[in-house]
């Protein structure tokens, strides 16, 4: 099994970039498919991205094509979420989550991160 945590959250205005982070601990990382979710206050988790073991095959929610990129990096067990053009919409907690089963866009990871804060002012 693995466990994964996210980094890279905080304020940042209309327009500008962040890079997230989830790093993995824990044998085989690049067997699990990592997807990224968020959360905004009073609506549900939705999926954002989602990226294969190898890094070879990735998707994207509408909302966030074009503007995201996911990617992961096996030989430091990380996978990142860089975004572009971000918008006040984009304001929410995100996590990262790894399974075995790819692609999986439900909130039915088995590994889930405690989630870090990305604040988009207008």
């Amino acid at each position: 099994q693995v466990q994964v945590g996210e980094s890279g959250g905080g304020l940042v205005q209309a327009g500008g970039s962040m890079r997230l982070s989830c790093a993995a601990t824990g044998r085989f990382f690049s067997r699990y498919g990592v997807g990224w979710f968020r959360q905004a206050p009073g609506k549900e988790r939705e999926w954002v991205a989602i990226i294969s073991g190898s890094g070879d095959s990735t998707d994207y929610a509408a909302s966030v094509k074009g503007r995201f990129t996911i990617s992961r990096d096996n030989a430091k067990d990380t996978v990142y979420l860089q975004m572009n053009t971000l918008k006040p919409d984009d304001t929410a907690v995100y996590y990262c989550a790894a399974d075995r089963q790819y692609p999986l866009y439900s909130n039915e990871y088995d590994y889930w991160g405690l989630g870090t804060q990305v604040t988009v002012s207008s």
